[in-house]
């Protein structure tokens, strides 16, 4: 384990000094293209000005024949669209640390675009010693090629044994965004019945107590509240962000909402989105209600400092609904900021 006055230092002579608090960043979707794929690239351009983060996967859903393919499109995507002019994160899935394309990626990826380059996402982290690789490595890598800003990482939960070191993962390095639930592996890795991509289970309800003859009440409950809830107190303790993973059924978009609001709730700052249509839900979901923005924006007007108490409409408000709220102000300030059409809405000065 580090020392807590080396933690900051850079792991390699001439790379950047990590980042003491995540840049502030608007990041409700993650939306992810695949970059092999030439008709979908090109609509990259374009694409960047409606979406918080793009992000080239080279991982799951791009064929092994397919991989070299990814790689080089990923680059002539970031070389080809200015992301930043946009408020757009750039960001990439890599391959998996035991595959063979893991080193390709991110000697060609560092190379060519470590400077545009915001996130690197690391699928099935199992532990901090995971972590740990990638950070050296990308230290090394920043530090040939002269790349002035650290490149993030962020790590997907997906494994039994990544669930369980999730604290461990979190705190590992300066260089973590965040973390996102990866649901589809992690049920096969804890051997769950379920062949369905995020969201519930029809089998998986709460039977309410016999009362007399009457029907007995059933709802349906949530297979990844525990698995998300951990994920956030671990993210929450740590300063990182959380996010909901894929929701695989693009034909079902009301329960896709259902799922990105129950994870918005819980505290998840956004989620990916697989398909277009899933944008503009993430965009809805992930942004806070007006109505709540205004109540929350009086909270803090009426404590400026945070401190005391005031009743406002016959509730009792103090420094932890102050820091609710302010929670709340300013996210609407970096969705206003980002989609000027509720800049009005939120009516925020």
């Amino acid at each position: 384990m580090k020392l807590p006055r080396r933690f900051f230092q850079p792991l390699a002579t001439g790379a950047p000094a990590p980042f003491r608090e995540l840049p502030v960043r608007l990041e409700r979707m993650i939306h992810f293209v695949p970059p092999h794929n030439d008709k979908v690239r090109a609509r990259v351009p374009e694409l960047a000005g409606t979406v918080d983060v793009v992000l080239g996967n080279l991982e799951d859903a791009v064929p092994a024949d397919q991989k070299e393919a990814a790689r080089k499109g990923f680059v002539a995507m970031a070389q080809a669209t200015d992301f930043a002019a946009t408020g757009t994160g750039l960001w990439t899935r890599i391959n998996a640390l035991n595959s063979p394309w893991i080193l390709d990626d991110l000697f060609t990826l560092v190379a060519e675009v470590g400077a545009k380059l915001d996130v690197v996402m690391v699928p099935k982290v199992e532990g901090p010693w995971d972590i740990h690789y990638i950070d050296q490595l990308l230290a090394q890598l920043e530090a040939r090629h002269g790349i002035a800003k650290p490149i993030l990482v962020h790590a997907i939960l997906e494994t039994a044994e990544g669930v369980a070191n999730v604290d461990a993962i979190a705190s590992a390095s300066p260089r973590m965004h965040g973390m996102s639930l990866g649901p589809a592996d992690l049920a096969a890795s804890r051997g769950m019945k379920t062949t369905r991509v995020g969201g519930g289970h029809p089998d998986y309800r709460v039977l309410s107590d016999p009362a007399g003859d009457a029907p007995r009440a059933t709802a349906q409950q949530d297979l990844w509240h525990y698995t998300i809830a951990k994920m956030v107190d671990a993210c929450m303790a740590n300063g990182l962000k959380a996010f909901y993973g894929p929701f695989g059924d693009f034909s079902d978009g009301a329960a896709c909402e259902a799922q990105f609001r129950n994870a918005f709730l819980m505290g998840c700052a956004g989620a990916w989105t697989l398909h277009p249509s899933q944008v503009a839900i993430a965009k809805r979901v992930f942004a806070p209600d007006p109505a709540e923005v205004a109540f929350a924006a009086r909270i803090v007007a009426a404590m400026p400092d945070g401190t005391g108490a005031v009743m406002l409409d016959g509730k009792m408000q103090d420094d932890a609904t102050w820091k609710q709220a302010k929670v709340i102000v300013d996210l609407a300030k970096l969705v206003a900021a980002k989609d000027p059409e509720l800049a009005a809405v939120y009516q925020l000065g």
